[in-house]
């Protein structure tokens, strides 16, 4: 009788400590703050992909400005310029075209001139 009363408390005991387990595994408020993160880090790269598309487009709307070897990267409202033209003063129209769009708030302009 004593056996039989022992098992039954080890089988209470293991169902217990089952029934917290599972408990404590399906609690996921750790993982809830980085689900709500991840909306802003993508609303981000779209608001930086959109500047970088309006300041491309400003520079190929730009009179005297090659845009065939320039790459535009934008991050935060601050823009780089990279690549390279055919002479110095298209370096410094583009970077005051990327200037004049709404939006950004620094150029870092790294173009070159490519010698031909």
């Amino acid at each position: 009788m004593k056996s039989v009363a022992i098992l039954k408390m080890l089988g209470a005991a293991l169902c217990l400590t089952v029934a917290c387990g599972v408990s404590y595994a399906q609690d996921n408020s750790a993982s809830a703050p980085a689900a709500t993160t991840a909306a802003p880090a993508t609303s981000a790269r779209k608001v930086d992909r959109k500047l970088g598309y309006s300041v491309r487009k400003a520079l190929s709307k730009t009179q005297g400005v090659d845009v065939s070897n320039i790459t535009v990267r934008s991050r935060g409202g601050a823009v780089t310029l990279t690549g390279t033209v055919p002479d110095q003063g298209q370096i410094d129209k583009a970077g005051q075209a990327a200037q004049g769009v709404a939006g950004v708030k620094s150029v870092s302009n790294k173009l070159t001139v490519m010698q031909q």
